[in-house]
């Protein structure tokens, strides 16, 4: 009679235990990992969901850093200097004493007027140039507006506000 003695091969290997140790060493890099995954997205989600804008006088003091970068630029509208254009609208934004020309290219939207307060997306010319070419132009208002003008702000639902 044959034993598994006799044939040592055909014995089937004893299973290994994990050591608890390192079963637990997985379990806490994989969930490091996880919670970096996480806030990771959460910093990046949220910085980009922030919209910055700078001031004239801000873009201004940065412009050679800015290049030709897209920001956002916030000034009032000067009076006197919109002027109507095939493609939109060349005007100038002032803080202050410091003005920035800006050419816009697109619809300038219906509230769009001299001596408002507005925030154009788009860049310098170049590092060197004072001119701020815009594609978009977003009109601030206040609550002001609304007590000024009540029945031109509708909700979403039709009623006026």
């Amino acid at each position: 009679m044959t034993t598994l003695e006799d044939h040592p091969a055909d014995a089937a290997p004893a299973p290994e235990r994990r050591s608890r140790p390192r079963h637990r060493l997985r379990l806490i890099v994989v969930f490091a990992v996880l919670v970096g995954a996480v806030v990771f997205l959460l910093f990046e989600g949220l910085g980009s969901s922030l919209n910055y804008f700078d001031t004239v006088g801000q873009a201004l003091a940065q412009k050679h850093q800015l290049g030709t970068s897209t920001i956002r630029l916030e000034g009032t509208v000067v009076p006197g200097s919109v002027t109507r254009t095939d493609s939109g609208a060349n005007f100038s934004v002032s803080e202050g004493s410091q003005v920035v020309p800006v050419e816009n290219e697109g619809s300038p939207p219906g509230l769009f007027q001299a001596n408002i307060p507005v925030v154009v997306v788009g860049h310098f010319a170049s590092g060197s140039s004072t001119t701020f070419l815009s594609n978009q132009i977003m009109v601030k208002h206040s609550a002001d507006y609304i007590a000024s003008h009540p029945d031109r702000v509708r909700a979403a639902n039709g009623t006026v506000r």
